[in-house]
């Protein structure tokens, strides 16, 4: 088919199967284009996470470009467009105008709806395209901000009908928003002369993130009589890296870009010597050498035949990137009138045309690194990932806070790689992530809990932090699992306890959880450094239940009460003495012990019948009774008192013999018998000579109490 529409067709066809295998040679980057079923949740298989990814998309479609020249907008500016004639030229030339809306061309051209049955164009400014290398490239520059991160298969530009085609085209990207630029692809017919770059390089995996320079874009494939109405870079064609995209970051950073820029360099290409064609042409096959030279010999003939017509039209008309003056635009007819042949009016070593453009199209996903199945427009306009799997950002490229037990990566179609909440057993509400640990798991879990609360510690706040010990009765994820050490001020040799168990560090002798007990075969001192000490063998052998061989002092025993666990609080033992205590005792008696005598069974007591009970009786003398009711049996002189045994092992109350006491009791104890029985409510004080004093007076206050 020789058909320039026969052409086109087959051109068109041929950049949707360049599209094509790009994407087929990645096998797992074919499977994110690939139709979806729209499932209910697409980034989740049931409870299972699966890689998701957003609809494939023209990302330039309805976006604005920015372009460094306009055809019109300095004012109504003459264009021409390239003749079809066999031996190409110039053909029939128009007007445009920014200011009339039929002759405007913007750039928002480049990415509105493209109808075949419609074409609409961007045009530049015209320009003289010089025919000397040493003259300054015919730049022109189209620069399109995407807004976020995508993925990109394929950049295309489709050239409107009866234009020049470019010969020189630099394709960059950016990665950071427009900051930097990288090449993304070069198109030229002298690639190492324009470009500094080989003509079709092979990528190997050692140079794969680098830009290609190719002349492919100046063939049709067919009669060889002009260059393709469309580009089409396809990012990974060539690359061999692709069939393995999901586990390539080289292609996986080399398909991302934020903003793409197209620089038009030459609009032609000067003739260069049959040296420089032997050069540009090395390593090419043999029948593409003769296409090239069939190339140049078309452009010898068709500036010939510029050079022939510019005699008859060269003083007639102006020239194409003039400016026409308002008095000329005097109607449509007349400027339609107006748009006819024409040629410069410059040497035959120039050609004044300009670049058009009816389609800019950028295919690609929204990128999300496999964690949204969708982007949506967030805070100032900017467009970010739906994100899943507990990733967090705009591109879904890190772990949501509290959910760094494993590292972020990208999701596979293997692996999902959801970010995992950190166990901290509820007690932190941060946590980060520890690449040793996570490899010493096998990686499995490497998340690091901060600031553990409730008196935690630990990797996972998992036990309880010095000073604390674990409460069995509690979950380890109660707010109260950990409970203070109660560790004895006296007995403990320090404050911090076993975690687990709660035990507190102890003196020698002492015992207890708490330490606030003398262990077997100790006894209590008046010394805070070793408040237990050992009983003498000779105290063991002769002495009974409740009798020391040393000294205490009251104050010492209030401080550490030895036995205080299996005892409780003794009333009896207590040193304060008020009016109240005085008033609520049926007598109140001093007394001094002369004897103890050994222990008794149930029944010995007079008025005791409670068999296995235990009594010490002590044979005493009543020195003086501040108090008695009228019809007591308590006189001065010698008495029987009897104390429970097990009272009597507590210090509840302590005697000893040869010492005075002051009892304070209830005569109902003693069962109406003789002798006077001490139980832990009654009082009994070790006796001081200036608490003469104080008896006389409670009981000159006696008739107060009620």
């Amino acid at each position: 088919m020789n058909s320039r529409g026969s052409n086109g067709l087959i051109l068109f066809l041929s950049v949707v199967m360049l599209v094509i295998r790009g994407e087929a040679a990645s096998d797992s980057f074919a499977k994110m284009f690939s139709s979806q079923q729209n499932p209910a949740d697409p980034c989740y298989d049931e409870d299972r996470p699966r890689r998701c990814i957003p609809d494939f998309v023209n990302a330039a479609f309805g976006t604005a470009i920015e372009a460094s020249s306009t055809c019109g907008t300095g004012g109504p500016t003459r264009y021409c467009d390239v003749s079809d004639l066999p031996g190409g030229g110039i053909g029939q030339c128009h007007v445009c105008d920014d200011s009339t809306p039929r002759r405007r061309f913007p750039p928002s051209y480049l990415t509105d709806l493209n109808n075949p049955n419609n074409v609409t164009c961007w045009r530049s400014e015209p320009l003289v395209s010089s025919q000397s290398f040493s003259a300054p490239p015919d730049n022109v520059t189209l620069t399109l901000s995407l807004g976020k991160k995508y993925e990109l298969t394929y950049v295309s530009l489709q050239f409107c009908p009866k234009a020049a085609k470019p010969d020189s085209i630099a394709i960059y990207k950016s990665m950071d928003y427009g900051k930097t630029w990288q090449p993304f692809q070069f198109y030229s017919s002298q690639c190492r002369r324009v470009y500094g770059r080989p003509n079709r390089a092979t990528i190997t995996k050692a140079n794969e993130q680098e830009a290609r320079c190719t002349d492919s874009h100046r063939y049709t494939g067919g009669d060889g009589l002009g260059p393709v109405g469309r580009i089409a870079f396809s990012t990974l064609e060539g690359r061999p890296s692709a069939p393995d995209f999901d586990n390539s970051p080289v292609l996986q950073d080399w398909v991302t870009a934020t903003d793409i820029k197209v620089v038009f360099n030459r609009l032609y290409m000067p003739q260069q010597s049959q040296d420089g064609v032997q050069e540009e042409n090395m390593g090419l096959e043999e029948s593409t050498k003769r296409e090239r030279e069939r190339e140049e010999r078309l452009k010898s003939q068709k500036i010939n035949l510029i050079g022939e017509h510019l005699t008859g039209a060269a003083t007639a008309l102006p020239s194409v990137h003039q400016v026409i003056a308002p008095q000329e635009m005097q109607s449509n007819d007349a400027l339609d009138i107006q748009e006819m042949s024409f040629v410069t009016t410059t040497t035959s070593t120039t050609l004044a045309h300009h670049y058009a453009v009816s389609d800019f199209a950028v295919g690609g996903r929204c990128k999300c690194n496999g964690h949204a199945a969708r982007c949506l427009p967030g805070k100032d306009g900017e467009v970010i990932c739906e994100c899943r799997h507990n990733t967090a950002g705009r591109d879904c490229e890190r772990c949501r806070p509290f959910h760094f037990d494993r590292p972020w990566a990208r999701a596979t179609a293997r692996d999902a790689n959801e970010c995992k909440v950190c166990n901290c057993n509820l007690h932190a509400r941060r946590c980060r992530f520890n690449m040793e640990l996570y490899k010493l798991s096998g990686r499995v879990s490497g998340g690091v809990c901060l600031q553990c609360r409730h008196f935690t510690a630990g990797r996972h706040c998992h036990y309880c932090r010095e000073g604390y010990y674990r409460d069995p009765a509690r979950p380890i994820t109660h707010r109260k699992a950990c409970k203070p050490c109660d560790c004895h001020p006296i007995g403990a040799s320090g404050k911090t306890c076993n975690q687990s168990t709660g035990q507190c560090p102890c003196k020698d002798g002492v015992t207890g959880t708490t330490c606030n007990r003398c262990a077997r075969g100790y006894q209590q001192s008046r010394s805070h450094i070793a408040p237990c000490i050992k009983i003498p063998k000779v105290v063991q052998t002769q002495g009974t239940a409740g009798e020391d061989s040393g000294e205490h002092d009251e104050e010492d025993e209030e401080r550490y009460d030895g036995r205080a666990d299996q005892c409780g609080k003794c009333r009896a033992s207590t040193r304060r003495l008020n009016l109240n205590k005085y008033c609520k005792r049926d007598y109140a008696i001093l007394v001094r012990v002369a004897e103890r005598h050994k222990k008794t069974e149930g029944g010995a007591q007079p008025g005791s019948n409670v068999p296995g009970t235990t009594w010490i009786r002590f044979s005493l003398y009543v020195e003086s009774v501040y108090k008695r009711s009228q019809d007591s049996r308590l006189r001065r002189g010698p008495m029987t008192l009897y104390v429970h045994s097990a009272d009597l092992a507590c210090r509840c109350p302590k005697i000893k013999p040869n010492k005075s006491y002051l009892i304070l009791g209830q005569e109902s104890d003693g069962g109406g018998q003789s002798g006077i029985t001490v139980t832990q409510r009654s009082i009994v004080i070790e006796w001081r000579e200036e608490w003469h004093r104080r008896m006389r007076r409670f009981h000159r206050r006696a008739r107060s109490c009620h």
